[in-house]
């Protein structure tokens, strides 16, 4: 990958740069078939919309400011022909009737919180339970389910702010949120969050895309290979929280050290571990990078045998949940009127470990006006 995309200075001076792409001015359907004017609306006073991002090869990233989603992701495969490859909706009120995390981006903290509460400088937070006697994802007043300022700053840039005030959720602390969205030259998606607090608080975002590299979600991601970087996952206890412990992913069906289809790594009953694939009917597991918050060091990647499309996943984060979709049960109608079935998609989110608020041996999700939250995750795109 080119350096540009990962000196932090670079990155911010050339984002115009790549903005290379004139916008059709009087457009009403993007490449990717969705009607624009389906996401103008007005949630809990603000408007939404949706923006559609472009560069110089013909790829769009197309993204609506209600909970920050990415709805369509257009890039090209082997052939050059172009699939959109990110389950999502036509209408803005499928996402917002339907509270769901197909491509949002996720805050005030990602992932479930034990019992919903959590201790911070002898005060105990209550939080909402959404997700059995848990939270998850910040719950209903989740960053997901907000809606975002938006400032388009270039053809292939998207500036999204959100400020969540003190005691959202139950969460101590005022957050002033900044979501940068840009799509590079190389068919990147560069996602930059940052973050600052006026008290001590915790914060772990990330973005819950649910790719399907094939472009057709009638097909499941079985076939597609998976490589994830890293030698230890974070196990869960029955309820879906995580136990503490850093468990080696040597001799277990979370052995992804080697590209592997998903299909034979969710098919690994005999191996140790196995119960954790039953715990939630595959993977939906969090893993432990050996990047060492390195952005030029690949944490994982994907591929499609059938388009020839992969992706590269870089990060600063310590962390990746691996979802292979596992709830989808084709209740969902998604565009194009296709029913999202199981493990028709993958997710792979980076981020800090799961309940960190509370497990203080793991690295710490608490940040305050002395210490902001930053976090870059780049998907790259290829086609061979």
């Amino acid at each position: 990958m080119s350096n540009i995309m990962y000196n932090p200075m670079a990155f911010i001076a050339l984002l115009f740069f790549f903005g290379s792409c004139e916008p059709e001015k009087n457009e009403v359907t993007t490449r990717s078939g969705l009607e624009k004017s389906n996401f103008d609306s007005v949630v809990n006073g603000d408007s939404t919309h949706l923006f559609v991002l472009r560069n110089g090869q013909g790829a769009e990233l197309c993204v609506t400011n209600y909970g920050g989603r990415i709805v369509s992701l257009w890039v090209p495969d082997r052939a050059g022909v172009f699939r959109d490859v990110v389950l999502g909706f036509d209408r803005i009120d499928e996402y917002t009737d339907k509270p769901s995390s197909f491509g949002a981006t996720i805050g005030r903290v990602a992932n479930r919180i034990d019992h919903g509460q959590f201790v911070l400088d002898g005060d105990t937070a209550h939080l909402e339970i959404n997700s059995g006697e848990h939270t998850i994802h910040g719950g209903s007043a989740g960053w997901q389910n907000q809606v975002y300022r938006a400032t388009q700053l270039s053809d292939s840039t998207l500036l999204l702010r959100y400020s969540s005030p003190d005691g959202e959720g139950g969460f101590p602390g005022k957050v002033d949120a900044e979501v940068l969205y840009t799509l590079t030259h190389d068919n990147s998606v560069a996602i930059r969050y940052t973050c600052q607090a006026d008290r001590k608080t915790p914060i772990n975002m990330t973005n819950h895309s649910f790719f399907n590299l094939s472009g057709n979600p009638l097909n499941t991601v079985r076939k597609d290979s998976l490589y994830v970087n890293a030698d230890r996952f974070t196990p869960l206890r029955p309820d879906l929280i995580t136990t503490g412990e850093l468990l080696p992913v040597a001799g277990t069906p979370f052995d992804l050290r080697m590209k592997t289809a998903i299909g034979d790594a969710l098919d690994k009953r005999q191996q140790a571990a196995s119960d954790q694939l039953d715990i939630v009917g595959g993977i939906d597991h969090n893993f432990v990078l050996q990047t060492n918050g390195d952005v030029h060091t690949l944490a994982a990647s994907l591929y499609s045998p059938e388009t020839g499309i992969g992706m590269e996943v870089y990060t600063d984060q310590p962390g990746l949940q691996v979802y292979t979709g596992n709830m989808l049960d084709g209740s969902r109608i998604g565009k194009a009127g296709v029913s999202y079935n199981k493990q028709s998609a993958i997710c792979l989110e980076s981020q800090y470990f799961p309940d960190a608020i509370n497990k203080p041996h793991w690295p710490s999700v608490v940040w305050s006006p002395a210490r902001a939250y930053h976090h870059l995750c780049i998907y790259k795109f290829t086609a061979s």
